[in-house]
């Protein structure tokens, strides 16, 4: 699996962002809100070392105590009224950035579940479904690790970097002069030391999604594992999997650990040497008491933010490596999209036309070679054929499921390449051979052939298919869950549901892949009536492997290695001499597999 990856090239720090911008539109006042809050905080933060200042500049002073002391009072009511300020803007922008925050992650997952699950079959085909599930989550996980970054580290950060050293800059040049170089060797440092890392992270990323994907794909097939005694073997699998991810997950970590390491000891260096010189300049009467409070209190304050912004630059790269596998996936074209002004397809008759088709998926040999097929509005035919000859090929390029390598797909002469998917598919019904079905109620899962219909209309549908013989024994009936994938019931109530469905749906033209093959001799005969009032007026394209279903339809179409070999009524073909179809009714011994 995960093939779809290997043509999909890497995105961007960019691809990234405008990711994320698109999801923040509708709630752009969040965005500038939460910002004009933050740079406020940040702002009056850096006022109150000032504040400080005068305050022990007014300790020092000579003078009456009692005038002092009403200055000291004045001062630290400005003090209190400032940190009232930043209480209550910083409140505020909490609550704006949880509501934004939260819209934004919805909308991410939103854009994320409509764009994916319009990717065509051979995209699901190819792709884990417990990776696309993990991606989607850490994409708008991601959003919100790098908006708090942003609003809470980044923009507070900066306000009170630049504000400390144009503060300091007035008081003492050289002390200033200090900081800005331990700022720019700090960060410097920190964003190559990110960049570097960053594919590190990325590779961290997919050997958690890789883990989830095999942890995903074990679980939904239990029953395989339990009757194979697999248990045992996939412990193994996991075990080197999930030892992989640890050793990625731990390379990552060291690293981040050595860098933490290496910026304290900076951070150690420079702390000594501003306080060196700031004693040195004391010593000569060039800073007062207060301007020594005002240093120490912004050499603090930014050795704690700057001792974060390793680890702020280190969260940016790694929200993008976890929205990288999925922005990937964004900047994958559809495979399967609708051409430019696409029409909606009529259907008067129901006739399906196939000229001169040929398909072959990618690096493999031909599926289908030049096929032909006329198929009359309200004809019945059957596809027949050995595994492999192309019979569930040719009805996925009449679904649209893939896309025509060479020829024409028409439905009552009207080019299917050239209609909208949606009218296409509303106009056909198809029951698989092995229907798999929503982890919801009956109720929802029968109504999903066409979600417009009241609850009678769905229950008549499913007496119809002779649901009801099971449903009823069902203590919720029609509320049941029926579990993932449908697992709570068995194949043939599986097959009756998804028979159900294409009866409510009641579209033009049916298709049917083998779609009694899950049910006893006599959920058959039951089903049989079902499906002879549910083709009637429609044109219907049956694959059959059981051949003894198919003998009263009014055209036998056999697929040979990609090709028609023969067609025509079962009669006509019995009476060959050297036919493929009577080799495999021979076989069957009219009907039912020789023992």
């Amino acid at each position: 699996m995960h093939t779809i990856d290997k043509n999909i090239d890497k995105a961007k720090i960019i691809d990234v962002a405008r990711a994320f911008w698109n999801a923040m539109q509708p709630w752009r006042w969040g965005f500038y809100l939460s910002i004009t809050c933050a740079i406020i905080v940040g702002v009056f933060q850096v006022c109150i070392p000032l504040l400080y200042k005068r305050f022990f500049d007014l300790l020092s002073a000579a003078g009456s105590r009692a005038s002092i002391a009403s200055d000291l009072v004045k001062v630290i009511l400005l003090v209190l009224l400032f940190n009232i300020i930043i209480w209550s803007v910083f409140r505020i922008g909490i609550f704006i950035v949880n509501y934004f925050e939260s819209s934004v992650m919805a909308r991410l997952k939103q854009m994320s579940f409509d764009y994916l699950i319009n990717h065509s079959h051979s995209f699901f085909a190819n792709t884990f479904t417990g990776s696309l599930v993990q991606r989607i989550n850490r994409f708008a996980r991601a959003f919100e690790r790098l908006y708090d970054t942003f609003i809470f580290n980044f923009l507070s950060l900066l306000v009170n970097t630049v504000g400390a050293i144009i503060v300091v800059f007035y008081q003492e040049k050289i002390v200033a002069y200090i900081i800005v170089v331990w700022v720019i060797v700090v960060v410097l440092s920190n964003y190559f030391f990110s960049r570097w890392k960053v594919k590190y992270d990325i590779k961290s990323a997919a050997a958690d999604s890789a883990t989830t994907a095999l942890l995903a794909d074990t679980i939904s097939n239990q029953n395989a594992v339990s009757s194979f005694v697999g248990s045992d073997y996939e412990s193994m699998s996991f075990k080197e999997i999930s030892n992989k991810q640890a050793k990625a997950t731990r390379l990552t970590w060291n690293l981040s650990t050595a860098i933490d390491g290496l910026q304290g000891a900076l951070f150690v260096a420079i702390e000594f040497f501003i306080f060196y010189y700031a004693i040195k300049f004391w010593e000569q009467g060039l800073l007062t008491i207060g301007t020594f409070v005002l240093i120490q209190a912004y050499i603090i304050g930014l050795a704690n933010r700057l001792w974060n912004l390793g680890r702020l630059i280190r969260d940016i790269y790694e929200g993008y490596a976890d929205s990288e596998e999925m922005v990937r996936i964004l900047n994958l074209p559809h495979e399967i999209k609708d051409m430019a002004r696409a029409k909606d397809l009529i259907v008067k008759r129901g006739k399906i036309e196939m000229k001169n088709v040929s398909f072959k998926f990618a690096n493999k040999k031909s599926v289908l070679n030049n096929v032909s097929l006329s198929i009359k509005g309200g004809e019945k035919i059957a596809l027949v054929g050995p595994s492999g000859a192309g019979k569930s090929t040719l009805i996925k390029l009449i679904l649209r499921l893939y896309n025509t390598k060479n020829g024409q797909v028409l439905i009552d002469n009207q080019d299917i390449q050239k209609v909208t998917q949606a009218s296409l598919r509303h106009a056909i019904s198809a029951v698989p051979q092995d229907p798999v079905l929503f982890h919801r109620s009956l109720l929802e899962n029968i109504r999903y052939g066409n979600r417009q219909v009241t609850d009678e209309e769905v229950i008549k549908a499913a007496q119809l298919a002779h649901c009801d013989d099971f449903i009823e024994q069902l203590p919720l009936k029609y509320e049941t869950l029926v579990g993932e994938r449908g697992i709570k019931l068995s194949g043939g109530e599986r097959q009756r549901i998804a028979i159900a469905r294409a009866i409510l749906k009641n579209a033009p033209i049916l298709i049917l892949d083998e779609a009694t093959s899950s049910l006893d001799s006599h959920s058959e005969l039951l089903i049989q009536d079902a499906l002879n009032v549910l083709m009637k007026g429609k044109t219907v394209i049956v694959i059959a492997h059981r051949l003894s279903t198919i003998r009263k339809m009014d055209r036998i179409i056999v697929l040979d290695k990609g090709k028609i070999t023969e067609e025509g009524t079962h009669e006509d073909l019995l009476a060959k001499d050297k036919s493929l179809y009577k080799h495999l009714w021979e076989l069957q011994a009219g009907g039912f597999l020789r023992m």
